[in-house]
């Protein structure tokens, strides 16, 4: 499907629910469960745990939500590490293994996560009703790029299956909406310090002008630098984030956000396992979590074969200033809700995403010379290679895109509907250069290329519409939802896709159309007391291939294009809401077909070359997530949450026996609790446990990787300090890793060969001053 022709289908679809104003049985809800707060039940009433740390039952079990459904509050976002990244902040929910790179989660190549069958990719994130598209590190939008924790109200998850409204084109199931503050009603400011581990230093200055009018606004920055923990380097981060709100007396509210998002920073290396433990025989002697790129240019012989080309020896790679990344990104959103009267209310969001970026990676002589000598009677303009030669990829897109929800009340039933339509473009770049006297530490040669590797663009159109009822029955007793979404999503790319095309003189244009028109979801809330309920859902998903960049930018052009992963959820569970307790038990199978898969991929900081995908089949993945607190006293509480979980190959592929084994980076066991005590009113200190299982690293369970135990704590020290103009003086301290467990953590995962890993961070530590004006 075009992008004209839907365009043109958008505009009749939105004269048809114009036309339907006067017909409410046709229109839909402005938001999905997760969007709104939930409706007022009896159960909700009796919310009655409290803490400063203590989520209300609505937040923390789901209270009324047809599937699991977890949020992450305010209060607890400010309770942790500064700058700590907002996907990173998951890895507190039931079923969420995530893994970082670092304490705070700001390697983009070094964050993963898994959560029943997904991993990081088959996630969709949401915004302020702004779908993130895909989290691809070339020309994606992962969320942490675009959101400060301080500027958070809450984080919103459902690791099975996200409502049927919400916009995802990447999502075979799970979904995690994020949902920031609005600007205070009076004029006031609020800033932070921090300094940490590694050289840490960390600002943050929010200005609020305050109402004026039914206008608010505000502007906040924070800055990071940092020196990386493992090997030479450093993390910097300029983020803005503005808001600006207007709010009139006849029921309309707008709304416009604007996020501004700098970051550079240097690679790590993945390591192997004999790496890691010493026994790979390492040339600089490195081993150990502490394993890292070289912070001088070694002294090396060159090969025998260029004996005159000093930098001919391939081990020049591991010097640091050859691997390094950069991204920019601006994100524009405006919504806009209107009540039109009491029953129907619509929402409409318009969005614009400009995003560019670069990263440099090594390529040692004999590998570029053989590039060479291949192109050189082919592409005009070329130079032989000096010694190590600078990679340089550039990404630049841009997003586009329009989502609309209505709702309808009438009687027993809330009718929702609505569209979203994006585009999606994207252009990359690779080449490899000279640099001065072939030297890894001279300057970059940008007039001198070696051999072309790629420059293409690629295109995303997407269109997906929706429509629900909820249905209450029996004096609100029974609450069913019924409903189905649409998703259609026009891929293609054109241009150089890799050196075949190069030497062949091609430019090839491929693409798919990536659909299916009816994708059901059906769920209940039985109330059985006013304190327990009973929920379940059924769900099916579509997705666009994870990675389609790299899937259509190295099959051969006459190779067909792979098919969309596909999903079915089902989830079945009870909830419960006492005075001093309450949690949430839920069980789920999750099955899908034409699991693509990530082997190997040429990352910067990883050795490894080109991602390419392979259809593996079926998966089947079924558990338990059980969650809870509970508050036996004024001065202390607790939390936990336990997650059973097998995921598990249902195919055997090629001549690959691997049915029945576990997907790779699957914990059979994910265990989380902690404790939080309020000794007096100014005080609030919790220290927590997260235990997650072996993992196996590859398709054929060859490979396995230990277990681990971590041990955060925080206590912060706040009240009605005040010191001159500033008021609510507060001082947090934050250890991570208290016992200093040494780890594996992310797993570079692979077919049937030796993993690559990604040491877990040492003990860490930071101390927080803020205050408010």
């Amino acid at each position: 499907m075009n992008i004209n022709l839907r365009r043109a289908l958008c505009g009749c679809v939105s004269a048809c629910a114009l036309s339907l104003v006067g017909t409410p049985s046709a229109f839909a809800a402005a938001a999905a469960a997760q969007d709104a707060p939930p409706a007022k039940e009896a159960v909700a009433e009796t919310v009655v745990v409290t803490g400063k740390r203590v989520s209300s039952a609505a937040q923390a079990i789901g209270t009324d939500q047809t599937r699991n459904t977890i949020s992450i509050t305010s209060a607890a976002l400010l309770s942790a590490p500064s700058g700590v990244s907002g996907l990173k902040m998951l890895e507190s929910l039931p079923g969420f293994n995530v893994q970082a790179n670092d304490a705070l989660g700001l390697y983009e190549f070094g964050n993963s996560v898994f959560v029943r069958a997904f991993n990081f990719r088959q996630i969709g994130f949401v915004l302020d009703n702004i779908p993130m598209g895909r989290s691809d590190q070339f020309g994606g939008s992962p969320i942490f790029r675009y959101v400060d924790n301080e500027n958070l109200s809450r984080i919103v998850a459902s690791p099975g299956a996200g409502d049927v409204s919400l916009p995802s084109y990447a999502s075979l199931g799970p979904l995690v909406s994020y949902f920031s503050r609005p600007p205070t009603e009076e004029l006031g400011a609020t800033a932070g310090l921090t300094y940490g581990s590694d050289d840490l230093q960390r600002t943050f200055l929010r200005l609020q002008t305050g109402q004026h009018n039914g206008f608010s606004a505000y502007v906040s920055q924070s800055t990071i630098k940092s020196d990386l923990w493992r090997g030479p380097g450093s993390i910097d981060r300029n983020h803005v984030e503005a808001k600006v709100a207007f709010e009139s007396d006849i029921g309309l509210k707008a709304t416009l956000n604007y996020v501004y998002n700098d970051f550079f920073d240097f690679d790590t290396p993945a390591i192997t396992q004999a790496q890691y433990e010493g026994t790979a025989g390492d040339l600089f002697g490195r081993s150990g979590r502490y394993f890292g790129y070289l912070a001088n240019v070694p002294t090396l012989a060159p090969l025998a074969s260029a004996p005159t080309i000093a930098f001919s020896n391939a081990a020049h790679n591991q010097y640091y200033l050859q691997a390094i990344n950069q991204r920019e990104d601006h994100l524009y959103g405006l919504n806009i809700e209107a009540d039109i009267n009491d029953q129907f209310k619509v929402l409409s969001t318009i969005y614009y995403e400009d995003k560019k970026g670069y990263g440099v990676s090594p390529e040692a002589y004999a590998t570029s010379l053989a590039s060479y000598n291949a192109q050189r009677l082919l592409l005009p303009g070329l130079f032989a290679p000096k010694g190590l030669q600078y990679g340089l990829s550039t990404t630049d897109g841009s997003r586009e895109g329009l989502v609309i929800k209505a709702s309808y009340e009438m009687g027993a039933h809330a009718l929702q509907a609505g569209i979203w339509l994006e585009d999606d473009d994207y252009t990359r770049t690779q080449a490899r250069y000279n640099q001065a006297n072939g030297d890894p530490n001279g300057a970059p040669l940008l007039n001198e290329p070696v051999h072309r590797q790629r420059v293409y663009t690629s295109t995303r159109s997407t269109l997906q519409y929706f429509v629900k009822d909820t249905i209450k029955l029996f004096d609100n007793a029974l609450s069913l939802e019924l409903g189905f979404k649409a998703l259609s999503i026009d891929y293609s790319i054109r241009g150089f896709r890799n050196p075949a095309d190069y030497a062949a003189n091609r430019q090839p244009q491929l693409g798919k159309v990536y659909e299916d028109t009816f994708l059901p979801q059906a769920g209940f809330v039985w109330n059985l007391s006013r304190t327990d309920q009973l929920f379940g859902s059924y769900a099916e998903n579509l997705a666009l291939p994870q990675g389609a960049d790299d899937i259509f930018s190295q099959a051969s052009p006459l190779a067909p294009g792979p098919e969309a992963e596909t999903s079915q959820n089902m989830e079945l569970g009870w909830r419960t809401n006492h005075p001093t307790f309450n949690g949430a038990i839920a069980t789920y199978l999750t099955k899908f077909d034409n699991r693509l898969q990530a082997f190997a991929s040429p990352v910067p900081g990883s050795t490894t070359t080109e991602t390419f995908f392979q259809n593996v089949g079926g998966v089947e993945s079924y558990g338990v997530e059980v969650s809870g607190v509970w508050k036996p006293s004024k001065l202390y509480y607790f939390n936990a949450n336990v997650t059973y979980n097998i995921a598990e190959f249902k195919d055997n592929y090629s001549n690959l026996l691997i049915k029945g084994n576990r997907l790779p980076d699957n914990a059979e066991w994910l265990i989380q609790a902690g404790v939080t005590v309020e000794p007096v009113s100014w005080i609030v200190a919790n220290l927590s446990a997260r235990y997650l299982s072996d993992r196996f690293t590859n398709f054929t369970n060859s490979q396995e990787t230990k277990g681990y135990t971590l041990l955060n704590a925080y206590v912060d020290i706040r009240d009605s300090y005040a010191v001159g103009p500033l008021k609510d003086v507060k001082l947090r301290i934050n250890v991570d890793n208290i016992t200093d467990e040494d780890y594996l953590g992310t797993i570079g995962t692979t077919v049937n060969t030796l993993a690559t890993f990604r040491p877990g961070s040492p003990r860490t530590w930071q101390v927080t001053l803020t205050a408010n004006y």
